[in-house]
This record gives C-alpha cells, structure tokens and sequence, in this order.
C-alpha cells in the first residue's frame, strides 16, 4: 500500500499495490502493522457498509464528539462516491478546512479519517457501496456532524443534491444555535 499524506494532518490516501496477471489482480488492502508504521495506528473493533443509490445522494457529514474514539478507513468497492472530510477538532490548525477525493471500485483508493474529523459522501453512480473499517465503536448520544451545505465550510459537491435523510438535514449551521 501507498500512504499519501494530505493537507490536513492525520488524513491520509492510500492507494493499492495491485499485482497483475491474465486471471486480474491482488492488493493488501488492510495490514495494521503497515497503517501503523505509515503514521495511522488502527486497530479494527467493527467493519460497517454503506449503500447509496441514486446519483447525486448525500450521507454525511458525521462524526462522533465529546473525545469519543472512531477512527475510518473508508474504500467503494461498488461505483463511485465524491468522498469529504471536514476537520472539526478543536486547536487543529487546519480546523474547518475541507478535502475532497474520487473513491471508486475502479481506482481502489481508500481514505484514513482519524478522530474528529467529520465524513460525508455523495454518489456519483446509481449504486455506490462504501465499506468502513472502524477503530472504535459508534457510541449513541455522541453523534455530531454539519449540514452538507454549510457555508462556513463551502464544500462543492459535484452532482445536484438527489435525496438526504432528514437527520443530515436537521445539522445546524455552524455559529447558528
């Protein structure tokens, strides 16, 4: 695996190494002592999927607060999601900034979110399968997250809104009480 670091700290993108022959391909996709060398210890404690259907759905933006531990390793193994994530730790130097990257099936990438650190995705395919491998579990009564259009963070997502949950709806905007 190739670790790219990102501009905000703790993020990273990383890429496969696939070894190729006439009957496809293989690639490590998780090794804990190869994230944790890279500078993103991780131990998997759950492994969740995520379904999206239609171009242009939104989920997100989510994290957990109140320094509740949920670290993400995120890859599409179906489609093709615009995949955000939104710096929400307090006296991070890039706090409120935001990074966006194409995880698809095809392209295998895979994104390291650490504590925090807000994630959202929209379909840019009618079917878009996300799988997650978390360090941490969700923990109700700790959810948190912002509303996909707030402009204090300006994220630009590629496709009209299609359909969101009324929960991801429900966020308040950032300064608004």
């Amino acid at each position: 695996m190739i670790f790219g670091k990102t501009a905000i700290q703790g993020v990273f993108l990383v890429e496969l190494e696939r070894n190729e022959d006439a009957r496809g391909c293989f690639a490590r996709s998780f090794c804990e002592s190869e994230f944790s060398d890279a500078g993103f210890p991780f131990h998997v404690s759950q492994a969740n999927l995520s379904k999206s259907r239609g171009k242009g759905t939104i989920r997100g933006m989510h994290y957990q607060a109140f320094g509740i531990h949920e670290a993400k390793v995120v890859r599409c193994i179906r489609g093709a999601v615009w995949d955000v994530v939104v710096d929400m730790r307090e006296g991070s130097p890039t706090m409120l900034q935001h990074l966006a990257f194409e995880l698809s099936d095809v392209n295998g990438l895979a994104l390291c979110i650490p504590d925090g650190v807000a994630h959202g995705h929209q379909a840019l395919t009618d079917e878009a399968d996300l799988f997650y491998l978390m360090d941490g579990s969700y923990q109700t009564g700790h959810e948190a997250g912002l509303r996909y259009d707030d402009p204090a963070i300006g994220i630009r997502w590629p496709l009209p809104l299609n359909r969101i949950s009324r929960r991801d709806l429900a966020w308040p905007l950032l300064g608004v009480e």
